[in-house]
C-alpha cells in the first residue's frame, strides 16, 4: 500500500512526498481510513510505529474539507482539534508534524505547555489557530484565564494516554473534557493500555474502531537485551570503563532520580566523557540545548530520568543503558524504545546490583524471557546478585504507576523535531513519529 491509496488530498501527498515518504506504516494504514470516516478510534501501538502521522494526516484533511469542517482556515479564534499530550517534548513533536504535513493547507497550530512564558501563547491564540496541542496543566491555566475557547473542538486526541495516567493527569483530562462539545470525534493513541486508561477509553470513546499493531507492552523487536551484574557502588566506574573500552559515542543513560542523573553526568564529564543531564528540574532552554547537542554528536552521553522515556526521538540511537532499573517494569519498555527504532537494531544494557533483583525479575516476566547476564572482569560483584528461588516463584512485585503530584504548571518539553524515516519490512520509506514527559 502507498500513501496515494489512502484517499489523502493532493496537498498532503505533496508534503509527504517532500519528506521522501512513500509507504505508510501499519498503524497509519489501519488508522487513517477510520479517522477520515469520522469514527472514534482506540489505537495501541508501541513507540516508533508512526502514531503521530497516523492522526495528524487525516485530521489535516478533515479540517480542509468544507463538507466535514465548515469553518475553513483561520477565520476564528477557537481551535477545531485539541491534542492532549503528557510532555513538552511530545507537544513540540506533534506541532512540528502538523507544520510539516500541513505546509500546503494554510492551517495553523500551536503548542502550549509550561516552563515557558504564557503571554506569547495567549497572543497566538488570539490570532486564531486550527489545531491546539497542549499539556493538561498549561491548558487548564489558559482555561482559568479564559484565553482559549474549546467550544468549537470537533476532534479530541489523547496521545500517550497511559503516560498521562502515570503522571497523574487523569483528573485534569476529565476537567478539560467537561469543557468540550458533547458531539465530537475522539481518538486515543498509546503504547500501552493499563486497566485505568482502558476505563477512561470506555467513558470517552463511542463505538471506537480498534487498531492494534503490537502486543501490549511489547518491547522493540530489534533491541537486544543484556545485564551486567555489579555492586551498586561500582556502577559509575564500570560505566566509565565501558565507554573507554568500547569507544561509545552516543549513549542514553537512565537513572531513577534527578539528583542521581546530575551526579552521574558530572562524574562522566569530569572523566572525559562529554555528558549532560536531562530531567524535570532543568530549564526549557537547558533541556533543548542538551538534546540538540546529543543529537548533533557533541555529547557522548545524555543522562536522563524517566522524563525522557517517551519524549526523545533520536535517529539510529545505538544503545540505551539502564544505570538503575526502573521501579515499574513497563517503564523499561519505554526506556529501551528510544533505540531499535525505524528498522534499526539497538542495544539495551542494564547495570544491575543485588538490591535490584526483584525489579529485574519483574522485567523478565514482562518480556516473557530471561535476560542474559554477565560480569566484567575487575568489576565482579561482591554481594549476592542472584534472585532467591522463592522470589522467582511468587507473583510479580509490580509497583502500580503512581499518580504524581503536579507542581505549578510546568510541563516537560524539548526542541521540536522533523519527521524521521521508518522502514517497513521491505525497506520502503515510511513516515514515523514518536512520543514523551511532564516537567516537575
Amino acid at each position: 500500500m502507498q500513501f496515494t491509496d489512502l484517499g489523502l488530498s493532493a496537498e498532503l501527498l505533496r508534503a509527504i512526498g517532500e519528506q521522501g515518504y512513500t509507504t505508510p506504516t501499519p498503524v497509519q494504514q489501519q488508522a487513517i481510513p477510520h479517522i477520515l470516516a469520522g469514527r472514534d478510534l482506540e489505537a495501541l501501538a508501541q513507540t516508533g510505529t508512526g502514531k503521530t502521522a497516523a492522526f495528524v494526516l487525516p485530521l489535516l484533511q478533515r479540517l480542509t474539507n468544507p463538507l466535514v469542517s465548515p469553518l475553513q482556515k483561520v477565520t476564528h479564534t477557537a481551535p477545531r482539534v485539541l491534542v492532549l499530550v503528557p510532555t513538552r517534548e511530545l507537544a513540540a513533536q506533534v506541532t512540528e508534524s502538523v507544520r510539516i504535513y500541513g505546509a500546503h493547507t494554510g492551517l495553523r497550530s500551536l503548542a502550549v505547555f509550561g516552563g515557558v512564558g504564557i503571554n506569547p501563547q495567549i497572543q497566538t491564540l488570539r490570532r486564531g489557530i486550527d489545531i491546539l496541542v497542549a499539556t493538561p496543566g498549561r491548558l487548564l491555566d489558559h482555561l482559568g484565564q479564559r484565553t482559549v475557547d474549546l467550544s468549537k473542538v470537533q476532534t479530541l486526541v489523547l496521545d500517550e494516554a497511559d503516560r498521562m495516567f502515570d503522571m497523574g493527569f487523569i483528573r485534569d483530562i476529565r476537567r478539560i473534557i467537561e469543557r468540550l462539545p458533547k458531539v465530537r470525534q475522539n481518538l486515543m493513541f498509546s503504547a500501552t493500555f493499563a486497566a485505568e486508561v482502558r476505563e477512561l477509553a470506555h467513558t470517552v470513546l463511542k463505538n471506537p474502531a480498534l487498531v492494534e499493531v503490537a502486543r501490549r507492552n511489547a518491547p522493540a523487536e530489534l533491541v537486544s537485551h543484556a545485564v551486567i551484574k555489579v555492586d551498586k557502588e561500582q556502577k559509575r566506574d564500570l560505566l566509565l570503563h565501558l565507554f573507554e573500552a568500547h569507544g561509545w559515542h552516543q549513549v542514553l543513560v537512565f537513572c531513577r532520580t534527578k539528583h542521581g542523573a546530575d551526579a552521574l553526568s558530572k562524574k562522566l564529564d569530569q572523566s572525559g566523557v562529554r555528558s549532560a543531564a536531562l530531567h524535570g528540574n532543568k530549564s526549557q532552554n537547558a533541556r533543548t540545548r542538551a538534546l540538540a547537542d546529543f543529537k548533533a554528536g557533541k555529547l557522548a552521553a545524555l543522562v536522563a530520568t524517566d522524563i525522557a522515556a517517551r519524549g526523545l526521538d533520536i535517529d539510529s540511537l545505538p544503545r540505551v543503558v539502564n544505570f538503575e532499573l526502573p521501579n515499574v517494569p513497563e517503564d523499561y519498555i519505554h526506556r529501551i524504545g528510544r533505540t531499535g527504532r525505524a528498522g534499526a537494531s539497538g542495544e539495551a544494557l542494564s547495570l544491575v546490583s543485588s538490591d535490584e533483583r526483584v525489579e529485574l525479575r519483574d522485567i523478565e516476566r514482562l518480556l516473557k524471557r530471561e535476560i542474559a547476564t554477565s560480569v566484567v572482569p575487575g568489576f565482579e560483584p561482591q554481594h549476592n546478585n542472584s534472585v532467591p528461588r522463592a522470589a522467582a516463584g511468587r507473583p510479580p512485585a509490580h509497583k502500580p504507576a503512581q499518580a504524581r503530584t503536579r507542581t505549578g504548571t510546568g510541563d516537560r518539553s524539548s526542541a521540536p523535531r522533523s519527521p524521521r524515516l521508518a522502514r517497513d519490512g521491505g525497506g520502503a520509506k515510511t513516515a514515523s513519529h514518536h512520543s514523551g514527559q511532564r516537567h516537575r
